[in-house]
């Protein structure tokens, strides 16, 4: 399935039903009064998050989405039935914008949060409310009022606790596969992965679990379109922090400056963001190699861990020392909401 981060849609509300206008009709009464009842009012176009979609995808871009009409009002003051509404599904994340102005609608960032993207239309009145002193057989009714339409856009910022970020084949893949159990394509070419993984890291004592993304790999140029580009740079945003994965055996030094500067031209908020290091493919070094990596990491901040994803070597201090710090920024978050 094709990956989707952002997609147009024309939305359309249901129009209210028009008033009847009828008259009593029964024995002994010749003339009865007005008895045309409202109509029913238009269904509404409502977004709602389904926690089990990952993507965008099941929507197609310039879709058009319309909900039902409502009926019109019956004899005996009888209202009719409201036009149903119509409920598009979309997964957690995603940044609902009116497209004519660029304000932004809604953020569903909760498992089943929904918003009303556009309300139907009000039913008019039926012939009875205008009976009066004056005017006790009017044959008029109002008409129902047009639905609201809208075109919106929506746009997927994936919500993750801890993002992956690195170059392409540096080891995100399989590090994902072997911290959460997830199962992304691997392969050893280029963009691999061409869409966000998502796996669950779980704590030793079950009762605690992060989500961690792997965000397609970043060349130099991303954050001005090249590769995969902002596409998917945009999915780091919500994670608190970042785990920069890098190849040991390809100047890594030089490639973790080359992803700093492209956090740093992307989003300030984002560079500034804490990070773990995690030198993968250390199974190819001697514990020498081993010692002078470190050294040259020794002055960057943020945590270094070597490591190998194929044979699993320092995954579970990488591992401890994720949730540790990840429960860190919370506290610390907590204790500034609190000031």
């Amino acid at each position: 399935m094709m990956f989707k981060d952002n997609v147009r849609i024309e939305v359309k509300a249901g129009k209210g039903g028009a008033g009847a206008v009828t008259f009593r009709r029964e024995k002994y009464i010749p003339r009865g009064g007005p008895d045309g009842g409202n109509g029913g009012n238009g269904g509404n176009i409502i977004i709602k998050v389904n926690p089990h979609l990952r993507t965008l995808s099941n929507l197609h871009n310039n879709q058009k989405f319309k909900a039902k009409d409502g009926s019109k009002g019956q004899s005996n003051r009888k209202t009719g039935r409201s036009g149903a509404s119509y409920t598009i599904e979309v997964p957690a994340g995603t940044i609902i914008t009116d497209s004519a102005t660029g304000i932004v609608l809604a953020d569903l960032t909760e498992n089943l949060s929904e918003f009303i993207a556009v309300k139907g239309g009000i039913g008019g009145m039926g012939n009875f409310h205008f009976k009066g002193p004056s005017h006790q057989t009017p044959y008029y009714a109002q008409k129902g009022r047009p639905g609201e339409e809208r075109s919106l856009l929506l746009e997927l910022k994936m919500i993750a606790h801890i993002g992956i970020v690195g170059f392409p084949n540096s080891g995100k893949s399989t590090l994902i596969s072997k911290l959460t159990g997830a199962k992304p394509k691997i392969g050893n070419y280029p963009f691999t992965t061409l869409s966000p993984n998502i796996g669950i890291m779980r704590a030793d004592d079950d009762y605690h679990s992060l989500v961690i993304a792997d965000i397609p790999g970043l060349i130099e140029g991303a954050n001005t379109g090249k590769g995969l580009g902002i596409d998917f740079l945009r999915h780091i945003e919500r994670t608190r922090l970042l785990l920069f994965i890098l190849d040991s055996t390809d100047d890594p030094e030089n490639k973790f400056k080359i992803l700093r500067d492209e956090l740093a031209l992307y989003s300030e908020n984002i560079f500034k963001r804490d990070y773990i290091v995690a030198l993968n493919k250390i199974d190819l070094y001697s514990a020498d190699k081993s010692g002078e990596l470190l050294n040259i990491f020794k002055d960057k901040s943020g945590d270094i861990f070597l490591i190998s994803a194929l044979t699993g070597f320092g995954l579970k201090e990488l591992k401890y020392a994720l949730f540790n710090k990840y429960w860190e920024i919370e506290k610390n978050q907590s204790s500034r909401d609190r000031e």
